[in-house]
């Protein structure tokens, strides 16, 4: 896996070469940054079922990697992000519009490849990315009145995040030529497995130290994202002194305030909706489990287990 990683990275690198000066850097800006190329590493995983060697294999990786560094482009400019992969975004360190031509950029580039791998790749990255700009719009607006915030906040999860991450695994299957029916089963457990993922870091947002994470505690909550947890215990009956503070803060306080922020990391930690969260990501897992056990016995299928079992370490 780790020589294959490499010639998508020598691949990305090279897409990041057109006319314009500014494209350029701006485009190896994002890349440069690294980060963990999950997606690209499921392609790849995934093409364990088939022919590896395959060359349209790395081809549909850099694509779908392509496609989530666009993404996150444009995230960046809607959130105003100041930082990316630990490195100034580019809308911070130019702007905006350079932002978000470079994002339309890298969805070129992705689509190019796409194209000379043939009209399924075209279809299913345009029915991908048709779901992830539903998700982020039904996200920018929130949930229809009457309508349920936790059913709102799955759906979105599910579009937004899984989507991407089940193209990933479909392509790894297809383009090695892997057994028919073998591309469905990896498209649902890499889309179980990524709503997971998305979940386990709503717990680890407020269940870790900075130490365990690498990241600041409670940064969804002093940004007033509702994530899973917080959804959770919004919805709480409970009528203890305990319960009715935390409701209140997580509904009406100014949690950039670190004291108040403080304190409801304190009491969501020891409120049960975090154990209701930890065992929604243990039924996404399952879920998962249960795809993946249908696929051929070997290495690759002992590789997407052991996927499942560190999302499910990482979230405690």
């Amino acid at each position: 896996m780790r020589d294959y990683l490499g010639r998508v990275e020598e691949s990305l690198a090279a897409t990041a070469h057109p006319d314009d000066e500014l494209l350029t850097e701006a485009s190896r800006h994002s890349i440069a940054a690294g980060g963990k190329r999950f997606r690209a590493m499921l392609v790849l995983l995934a093409a364990q079922f088939g022919d590896p060697e395959d060359p349209r294999v790395i081809e549909a990786a850099v694509a779908i990697e392509l496609t989530h560094l666009a993404t996150l482009f444009h995230d960046d400019v809607m959130d105003e992000a100041l930082v990316r992969r630990g490195h100034p975004s580019v809308n911070s360190r130019w702007s905006n519009s350079v932002a978000i031509l470079t994002g339309d950029f890298l969805f070129a580039q992705a689509s190019q490849i796409l194209a000379g791998l043939g009209p399924d790749a075209v279809r299913i990255q345009a029915e991908t990315f048709s779901r992830l700009v539903t998700g982020q719009m039904a996200e920018t607006i929130g949930p229809r009145p009457g309508q349920d915030p936790l059913d709102f906040y799955m759906y979105v999860i599910t579009e937004k995040t899984g989507s991407l991450i089940a193209t990933a695994g479909r392509f790894g299957a297809l383009f090695s030529g892997a057994p028919a029916g073998v591309a469905d089963q990896i498209a649902a457990a890499c889309e179980q497995i990524g709503v997971a993922w998305q979940l386990s870091d709503d717990v680890i947002d407020i269940a870790s130290d900075s130490s365990q994470s690498g990241k600041t505690p409670g940064t969804d909550l002093r940004q007033g994202v509702r994530t899973l947890p917080v959804l959770y215990a919004l919805r709480s009956t409970g009528q203890s002194p305990a319960d009715a503070r935390l409701r209140s803060l997580l509904d009406e306080a100014d949690l950039t305030d670190e004291a108040l922020l403080a304190e409801a990391l304190t009491l969501l930690r020891g409120h049960h909706a975090m154990k209701e969260s930890r065992a929604d990501v243990l039924n996404w897992l399952h879920e998962a489990r249960v795809s993946i056990g249908t696929l051929p016995d070997g290495p690759a299928r002992a590789a997407f287990l052991a996927l499942c079992d560190f999302v499910e370490k990482r979230t405690g």
